[in-house]
Order: C-alpha cells, then structure tokens, then sequence
C-alpha cells in the first residue's frame, strides 16, 4: 500500500490560482470579451464565469483525484485516516482508475463524431447517401499508404475500402494490427511501443478493457492500469483523431488557405444570422452549401433580410470555415455564451461536444432558436432535427439541412424587435494551413522549412492547441505564451479553441509581430501562427512533425517540437497530450490532471514518459514560465542535434 501524501497545500496553493469573473473582466486579452462580460452582467444573464466562481472552493478530493465512485459501495476518498477505499483501493490506484476513465472518454468523445463521418464516407462510396466525395488527392494519398491497388480503381471504390479500414480499426473484437497505425506511424515509435506491449486492438476494444480494468475487484495494479492509459492513448491518436481526420479530409477535401474577418465585431445586422456549434461536420457542411444556394438567399430576402450568414463556435464553424468560406469564426466553447448574449443570432445549430447546457438561458434572454443534430446532444428546451441512433436517415440529409435553414429565416422574422449589442472589434486571420498545403506551397518539399530550422532563423515549432477552461486567465495565456515563442522566433500551429484567441489577437496575420529570424524565413506573406483546423487536426501537426523529422533524418523525440495545451479542461485534452507524449515530444499545460493525491501517479504522469518515450508532461500555473521553460527546452534539442 502506498503512503497516503499530504496533497491538501498543494491543493489550496493550487486553487489559488484560480480567477475570478471580475480578474477575467479586467485582464482577459481580448476587449471584446471584456464588454461582453459587462454587457451580460447588466442584463442580468449568467455565464460560465459566473457559474465557476460559485463553484468555489472546488472539492479538495476531487482535485486531488482520490475519491472514488465506481460502485455503490462507495463513494470512497483517501484520507489519513481512511487510507483505503471500502475495496481496499489505495490512493495510487484511485488515481490511476481515475485518469483511464477520463482517457476512454477521450477516445469515446473523437471517436463518436468520427464514426459518423466514416459512416458517410461508405455510404457516399457506395451510393447510399447523395454527396460528393470532394478529397480525391486525399483518397489516393490514402490508399496507398495503406497499400491498396490504385490501378483502375475509382474514387468511390477507394473511398469504400478506406472507410471499411477506418471502421474496422475503431471497432476490431478480434485481435489484429492496427492497420492506420501500422500505416502512418514512424517505425522507430511502432518499435518503441511494440516493445512497451501498448499496441492497441482498436478503440471500442481497449474503451471496453479500460471501463472493465477500472470495475470493481478488477485490476488493482496501479501501474498495469496506466500501461492501459498509454494503449488507450495510442488508440484515440490512430483511431479517434487520425482515422476520424482521414474520413473527414477524404468525404470533404483538404482545406484551402484563405483570409477571413473574425470576431465579434463582424457579426452582419440584418442578416439571417445562424452559428453552427460542436464537432460534427456532416450536417453542418451540407447546412452551409445549402445556405449558399439562390434558393435560400431569396427566401431569406423574401422575409425582409439581406441574406444568410453563418458563424462558427467552436470546431464545427472551423471545419466549414476553411473549406467552403463564408463561416465567420467567433468564439471557442467558453466564450460560446458570449456570442449568444449579443442577441445578433437567430439560430443556433448545436451538433455534439462543448454545448454547454446552459446556452439555453442564454437562448432564452435574447429569444435565439436553437436546433439540435444528434441524438447524442439534447438540450431541454430546444428543436430537434437531426440523425437517429442508428443514423438510418442519413439519407435525408438534404431534406434535415433545408428544415433548419427554414427555421432560421422563421426565427429571423420573429426577432426583429431583440436588442442587439454587438463589441466593434474585427480582424483579419489566415486559416487552412495542413502539411499537404506546406508542401506544396514550398514547390513540394519541405526542405526550405528543415533548413530554417536547421540554420536558427526558425528555433523550433510548438503545437498551441486545446480547450479554454476558466481555471486559467481565460485566453491570456495562449496569447501571451505565443506572443513569447514567437519572440524567440518559434513557429506555432494551432488548432480548435486555442486557435480562437490567436485569430482573434491578429496573430494569424502576416503582419504579426515576430523575432528577425523567423520574419525572415515568413518573408511577409505566410503569418507566423499556421491555423490548421479544428481539433482531431491535430493529425495535420503531428504529419507535419514527422515528415519534417524525416527530411532531416532525425526521430520525432529528437526535433525541436512542443506541444502546449495550457487551458486543456476536458476528458479530449488528457488525450491529445499523450498522444504527442507517446511521439516523444513534451506537452505542456497551466492545468493539472487531478492526481495530486498519489505521488506515484503524479510522478508517472509528469515524467514516467521520459525513459520510455523521450517526453515529459510539464505543468506550471504560471504560463510566463511556462512559456520560458518551452524555449529553454527547445534550446536544449537543438543543442543536442548540434544545430546553431
């Protein structure tokens, strides 16, 4: 049995950290956000800061990890005095069970809005559905990096084989390779992980084993339950995002790059206003192109408006954004009752993940529709025209995108007399960036890229992605630690939330300032912050990171590469930082995991990587220190590949 630690200072000193509303309304970057916050407090509208700080103090044992309700036996916490849950489960063991929860959610939470999109690649393959398979490049890219014959075969035959390999890796019952894992990955990590024995079967298969490792009287070696949370990782990378990301580019096609306005300020008065909210692209696409059509716009007029328009919140609004145009993006899923209390919306479209229930009382002040698409996301209150359980009316897609563009023009011409408060504050940002599109923006090769980084002009490149959680200084960190890597001339990806501040704050434009090195290398026309997405494209950095690492011979651990999530808040976050940990690569937050009542945990998780993988978890409230330690570490890397 492990020793039951004293964790409540560190606790108490971390909940300190915590802001307040009235901190976030004066320092939060983004001025827009300022007025908003004011705006909603005068009208008496609540909103995710509001709510936090009436949570305060958080739970002690929660935090700490250490309590557990897995059966009805329960609920146990680790104290001193109970030093073992009623089963006998230790702290060390809590904690563990804890965090593989947390990761098979991970893994349920991509891979869900993912299946759907490989389900719609199969039946557009086969003719089941009536859209188009737009990534065609993306098809055949595919097909042969899983080794299929290319000769005479069209598109949608490809298209059907792909879609059963991605289908087949998320829900295999019977050992087997992995087949995208064993495709895409670099054989000096697939050796690694061989070795550590974490090879995944597939994603319903180890959500499956970690749920029955975790009941009760199962495992109770904490250390084989975290052997199961680096296998689970593996499976959320291959599976959730990766093979969700192929499904996705292959039905939709690869992003274009291209200039937008964003932010609150170009929210469009006498418009049919309609914001598309979540992660699942399928019925939001079609929403989109159909709101473009003749049709819609004139019965939009007829109805006295001057056309449509859409907005993005969250990842819905980016996949659209950089593939059709004419989606502005606004705001992350915390600010996403933000957006809502400007009254400027008159529908609401909520597919699935980081709907917060409570845009309903948003909804509710300002009089928006909201409609929702899945049956995996109901909220009280609101319309529902969506797919079934058993998307067996995928077919009436059409039929579902034009009832709901039908509602919005209704609810536009019930709201004319809603106050609207719109903050003046606009930019223009660059998106649709992808490995695909740096290639071959650089004549195909990446070389001019590998040689910035091998000369200096580049230092090295961060990954600056995740949730926002109002734990942290809500935005100022992403900003403010991108401010600094850029200073020290590091280029930064980003995508989903995180991607949302950097838009907004200009850091998306070419004319973002930079050290002389990387201004240099960027020569005024690409900016210093490459938008590639929503979240699952954190496939786009990781091709990106391990294509570079071939170009100059070396192994993903070894390049100058971070990953920084510092306001990650959800069960998806844990994922994605050990899936670049697994790569090799440090990942690096402003939040803790809630493990702070197991030393040996705690331990494992922040540096068990390093021997194993070449990585490490680092964590500090500060991100101004945090941000320094990423530019001292990539300094490091590059002194030991002998690189000026």
């Amino acid at each position: 049995m492990s020793k039951v630690n004293d964790y409540t200072d560190a606790v108490a000193e971390y909940r300190k950290s915590f802001p307040s509303k009235q901190e976030v309304m004066l320092q939060t970057p983004d001025p827009a956000v300022r007025e908003m916050l004011l705006h909603m407090q005068e009208i008496d509208c609540g909103t995710v800061f509001d709510r936090f700080d009436a949570q305060k103090p958080q739970c002690t044992f929660g935090l700490a990890g250490i309590c557990c309700k897995n059966c009805s036996m329960g609920p146990c916490k680790i104290t001193k005095k109970s030093p073992r849950g009623v089963c006998g489960a230790d702290a060390d063991l809590i904690a563990a069970r804890n965090l593989l929860r947390n990761m098979a959610g991970a893994i349920a939470g991509h891979g869900a809005r993912g299946r759907e999109s490989m389900l719609a690649l199969k039946y557009a393959a086969e003719g089941k559905i009536d859209l188009p398979i737009e990534g065609e490049g993306k098809v055949r890219a595919t097909a042969k990096a899983f080794g299929l014959e290319t000769n005479g075969k069209s598109t949608n035959e490809l298209a059907s084989q792909i879609a059963g390999i991605l289908l087949e890796d998320l829900s295999r019952p019977v050992p087997a390779p992995h087949k995208t894992l064993h495709a895409f990955a670099a054989a000096e990590r697939l050796a690694t992980w061989k070795k550590l024995d974490i090879l995944p079967i597939s994603a319903y298969h180890e959500v499956f084993e970690a749920m029955h490792r975790t009941g009760t009287g199962t495992d109770g070696d904490w250390q084989n339950v975290m052997r199961q949370f680096e296998r689970c990782g593996l499976a959320f990378a291959w599976s959730s995002v990766l093979g969700s990301a192929i499904a996705i580019d292959s039905l939709f096609g690869l992003p274009n790059r291209s200039t937008l306005k964003m932010n609150l300020g170009a929210l469009k008065k006498g418009y049919v206003n309609i914001a598309v909210h979540g992660h699942s692209p399928l019925l939001v696409q079609e929403i989109v192109k159909l709101g473009r059509s003749d049709a819609f716009i004139n019965a939009a007029r007829e109805h006295g408006a001057l056309g449509i328009q859409f907005y993005g919140i969250c990842c819905s609004g980016l996949s659209a954004m950089y593939r059709y145009g004419n989606v502005i993006p606004l705001s992350n899923a915390v600010g996403a009752e933000l957006v809502l209390g400007t009254g400027a919306l008159d529908l609401w479209v909520a597919d699935v993940q980081d709907v917060f229930p409570a845009i309903m009382d948003v909804a509710k002040c300002v009089r928006t529709t909201v409609v929702t698409t899945s049956d995996s996301t109901r909220l009280p209150g609101a319309e529902h025209y969506g797919f079934d359980h058993h998307h067996s009316n995928m077919g009436e897609i059409h039929t579902l995108a034009s009832k709901i563009l039908h509602r919005g023009i209704e609810s536009f011409a019930a709201r004319r007399d809603v106050p609207v408060f719109i903050p003046q504050y606009e930019v223009e940002a660059q998106v649709g960036f992808s490995a695909e599109y740096i290639t071959n923006y650089f004549g195909g090769t990446l070389k001019p890229l590998a040689e910035a980084l091998k000369s200096g002009k580049v230092k090295g490149i961060v990954n600056l992605v995740g949730c926002s959680n109002p734990k942290v200084m809500y935005e100022k960190a992403v900003v403010e630690l991108a401010d600094e890597l850029l200073r020290n001339d590091i280029l930064i990806l980003t995508n989903g939330c995180a991607s949302f501040p950097l838009m907004k704050l200009g850091f998306c434009n070419a004319n973002a300032k930079t050290g002389p090195g990387l201004a240099d290398f960027l020569k005024g026309d690409l900016p210093p912050v490459w938008h590639m997405g929503e979240c699952i494209d954190n496939a786009r950095a990781s091709a990106l990171f391990k294509a570079l690492a071939a170009e100059v011979c070396a192994d993903i651990k070894d390049m100058p590469y971070a990953f920084a999530s510092p306001e990650w808040s959800n069960e998806k976050g844990i994922g994605a930082a050990l899936s670049f940990r697994l790569l090799g690569i440090n990942s690096y937050h402003c939040v803790y995991p809630p493990i702070h009542g197991s030393d040996n945990v705690m331990e494992y998780v922040l540096n068990g990587s390093r021997e194993k993988f070449g990585s490490s978890m680092i964590i500090d409230v500060d991100h101004m220190t945090l941000a320094h330690k990423i530019v001292d570490d990539i300094t490091g890397l590059r002194k030991n590949l002998a690189w000026n």
